[in-house]
């Protein structure tokens, strides 16, 4: 018999045991929650939870900006035994409603902003048994609507439901490599796995560190960093529930003495753009992290050098929870995405699966304590990307005689744009409903930054009448903004295979001068230093996280 361990007791209790009562847990402008604090909340919202009927391994979706609520909720979820389920806070209602009813969810949980969206999404899931809203706004259903100050008004129950490192936790959605939506589940164990690893052994976090991340929580990247690091030491957190604007983070970084700071290559990009002093983020900033696409090495230079703040470029996968693959404080390469995180191993492979060497390109795998058990009711998908001890990244990737790894592009036809994860379907999906579109097809380009950007080749039905303008706002009131073409490029034909089969990387090769990027000779568009902090987001569930 495993023994006994339980993800939420690892985070709260474990550092309320060890004297860390008093000290600040989360903070921002939803107020200040010590360490004591947070764990009565926690227990009274699990006791809460029990009596609205949530029943172990049952699933909450967590439609919530970052706030207390958010973390109280979470962490409840799993001290009960229930499976607390984050899903972006950019879904329109049909994407909500879709992934409650794949998840099968029990409750929603919403903050108060969100409470229209959300009565529209719920009236299409059948098995949800009712709400609990942050806040006090209305939402327009049948269901039974909780307050969460009353979920939380209870006696606080100190007990936790009997689980193992192996037990089931919580779930994020991911599109991967496949543009399907897909439920990652992940163990108690996993959160234990990251925070002992990247955060103790990368980041070096501590108990004085106050953590801000632009990435949301509702991403893998962003739970890490907004949640789980710090609060395994006992540090703090600095939650904001406003989209993350680079004036706005900068405020706040200030404001409550920011000393770790985590975001995406677009981010840092926007924080240039924006004019930012270079004392903006304050005194306390000693490091910032980076993930979601690939940070260029100009684009490293650029930040560090104005700012005076170094950047870790890493890669993780929601499959994966967090980093596996990073660049160490002292130890950057710009260009690259680093070396292995301490407790992972990695291979490159060829197509036959046999492992290459030095220098030369292949697809990357990693092996790692926090792995994803799976999909949820994917057979198919968890079969093509779970390979044993061993996941497929979807990435090609060399690495070079000292160790270094340098990501070269990806498998199969997904883009990143804004460090998500967009299905160019998706996009062509909407293009075609325009009346004036017949067929359209969307590719990757990098722009001037070396970032990637959707741009679609359209063919227009004879006599239409459209231009560029309108296309780009009809997608902007259909899809999220990381999903909106850049460019609109009208052709008459797609260059095809001899079989038909249109030519992606010929397109891929005309975009590239259409938003100032560069080409790479033979291959997609990429930045003449590329650097691939991948990470796997919901291409259908999230909006841009660093912008």
């Amino acid at each position: 018999m495993q023994p006994l361990f339980n993800a939420s007791v690892y985070l709260v209790d474990r550092r309320v045991e060890a004297g860390d009562g008093d000290r600040l847990a989360l903070t921002g402008v939803g107020g200040d929650v010590s360490y004591q604090e947070l764990l009565d909340q926690v227990c009274r919202a699990a006791a809460g939870l029990r009596q609205l009927g949530l029943e172990p391994e049952q699933r909450i979706v967590l439609f919530m900006a970052d706030s207390p609520g958010l973390v109280v909720l979470y962490l409840a979820a799993m001290r009960m035994g229930a499976v607390p389920v984050p899903v972006s806070t950019m879904l329109h209602a049909e994407g909500l409603a879709g992934l409650l009813c794949d998840s099968r969810a029990r409750l929603l949980a919403v903050s108060g902003g969100f409470a229209d969206l959300a009565g529209v999404a719920v009236a299409q899931a059948p098995e949800l048994c009712g709400l609990v809203v942050d806040g006090d706004a209305a939402v327009d259903t049948t269901l039974a609507v909780h307050r969460l100050a009353d979920v939380v008004a209870g006696a606080a129950d100190r007990s936790m439901h009997a689980t193992w490192e192996d037990s089931p936790a919580f779930w994020l959605y991911t599109s991967g490599t496949t543009g399907e939506p897909k439920g990652a589940m992940h163990r108690h164990g996993s959160i234990k796995a990251v925070c002992e690893t990247y955060g103790a052994q990368v980041l070096g976090i501590g108990a004085e560190d106050r953590c801000l991340s632009a990435a949301k929580a509702f991403f893998a990247y962003g739970l890490g960093n907004s949640v789980l690091f710090p609060l395994s030491v006992g540090a703090a957190t600095i939650l904001e529930p406003e989209p993350s604007r680079p004036e706005l983070i900068a405020a706040r970084a200030e404001q409550y003495g920011c000393s770790l700071f985590f975001a995406g290559p677009t981010f840092f990009v926007n924080m240039l753009k924006a004019g930012l002093a270079p004392d903006a983020l304050g005194q306390k900033v000693r490091l910032a992290a980076s993930a979601g696409e690939a940070l260029p090495a100009s684009l490293y230079r650029r930040w560090t050098g104005h700012f005076g703040v170094d950047i870790l470029d890493g890669i993780g996968m929601t499959e994966m929870l967090h980093i596996f693959l990073s660049n160490r404080p002292g130890q950057v390469r710009p260009g690259t995405t680093g070396m292995a995180v301490p407790g992972y191993r990695l291979r490159i492979v060829d197509d036959d699966g046999v492992e290459v060497s030095d220098g030369t390109p292949g697809t990357l795998l990693v092996s790692g304590p926090s792995t994803a058990t799976g999909y949820w009711s994917r057979y198919d998908a968890s079969r093509s990307v779970f390979e044993g001890q061993w996941l497929r990244t979807g990435d090609t990737y060399v690495r070079d005689e000292d160790g270094f790894y340098q990501c070269l592009g990806r498998v199969g036809d997904m883009l990143k744009a804004s460090g998500i994860w967009v299905s160019p379907t998706e996009v062509e999906e909407r293009l075609v409903v325009h009346p004036a579109v017949a067929q359209a097809v969307v590719v990757a380009a990098c722009d001037a930054d070396g970032l990637e950007k959707p741009v679609a080749f359209v063919i227009t039905h004879p006599d239409a009448t459209v231009d560029e303008a309108e296309l780009i706002d009809f997608c902007r009131q259909g899809l999220p903004s990381y999903e909106r073409p850049r460019k609109i490029v009208f052709v008459a034909q797609y260059p095809t295979t001899a079989t038909g089969k249109i030519r992606r990387v010929e397109l891929r090769a005309q975009a590239a001068p259409l938003l100032g990027g560069r080409r790479v000779a033979g291959g997609p568009t990429a930045p003449s230093t590329a650097a691939c902090g991948d990470w796997r987001q919901p291409s259908s569930t999230a909006g841009d996280h660093c912008s």
